[in-house]
């Protein structure tokens, strides 16, 4: 696979987890297990057509704009505010779904708070809000030491997740991602992912953080059962939930159908499940028929170009 199929199935991956859980979102397991996800569908949750993708996207999205041009928090954090006040990178013009804490963020940035001291710091503030939309940072492996990959990446998580634990699981996901990018294979990603970002992790300033990913370190993820996994919004159930469903899977699909039937924050657990996956198995081997379902398909394979050309190609 060339480097630009990489960052179309990682970006259309995302995307395609995040419109398959959008029609179901906050529905409980119990109601999937009872009936499923099959398919791309439609309406449910927030009445919008099948195909539409949420605030997961569109803020990955505007990352992935922001990142073919030279690296800049305020730009990034400037178009945070122009998607949530102008439309801009939504799937058919309007926001439907934001979470409190980037909410909050967007609204501090614009008073004036610089980037870096906008995202919330509270216990309470760990939402999967910048774990969603963290994957783009991966893509960068290429021109930057791994080191500052991860300090990159805390910085974009702040924006509007400052808190450590927050910036911690965008750090894990982002280290897996590159190993996938890099041609690991899917266990040994999530170990060799591990393996580097705990170098970082194990400098004293994490020590306070470190234990609310004991499972996710212990590299046996995969072994827990399923009512051992929990899909709420919190960022760490988001970060193993997602693990889980891509290493218990054998494809594309079902990685992130499986993902979406966990209930819950349905359209993010798929959608940082469907990053990973869609990096793995390749375009080629997501449903044609959900790639043509998505809303500004071709736009977003379009900025999936740019973004081969701005970051691969430098």
């Amino acid at each position: 696979m060339n480097k630009n199929f990489k960052s179309t199935s990682g970006l259309l991956g995302l995307c395609i987890g995040d419109a398959l859980g959008v029609p179901v979102e906050f529905t409980s397991r119990a109601e999937r297990v009872k009936s499923p996800v099959t398919s791309m569908l439609g309406y449910g949750t927030w009445d919008v057509p099948a195909g539409t993708w949420s605030d997961d996207s569109s803020l990955t999205f505007c990352l992935v704009e922001c990142l073919c041009n030279e690296f800049s928090l305020d730009n990034i954090a400037n178009s945070f505010y122009r998607w949530y006040h102008e439309g801009y990178w939504t799937a058919r013009g309007e926001v439907f779904d934001i979470g409190n804490t980037t909410f909050l963020a967007i609204a501090d940035y614009k008073r004036g708070v610089p980037p870096l001291q906008a995202g919330g710091k509270s216990e309470n503030s760990n939402g999967n809000g910048s774990l969603m939309r963290i994957l783009p940072m991966a893509y960068c492996y290429k021109n930057l030491t791994f080191t500052e990959l991860i300090s990159r990446t805390h910085q974009v998580s702040c924006i509007t997740h400052a808190h450590l634990r927050s910036q911690m699981a965008c750090g894990i996901y982002v280290s897996i991602a590159v190993c996938l990018l890099q041609g690991e294979k899917l266990q040994a990603a999530y170990e060799a992912g591990l393996e580097r970002i705990q170098k970082i992790y194990s400098a004293l300033e994490y020590a306070s953080e470190i234990s609310h990913f004991d499972r996710v370190f212990s590299r046996k993820i995969a072994e827990l059962s399923v009512d051992e996994i929990q899909s709420s919004g919190y960022v760490v159930h988001t970060l193993e939930a997602s693990l889980w469903c891509l290493l218990n899977s054998i494809s594309y699909p079902e990685a992130v159908l499986k993902a979406v039937n966990l209930g819950g924050d349905t359209d993010t657990t798929a959608a940082v499940t469907g990053g990973l996956a869609g990096i793995y198995y390749g375009v080629e081997n997501i449903p044609r028929e959900w790639i043509e379902q998505i809303a500004r398909k071709q736009e977003i394979i379009d900025l999936a170009a740019r973004f081969q050309a701005g970051i691969f190609d430098s």
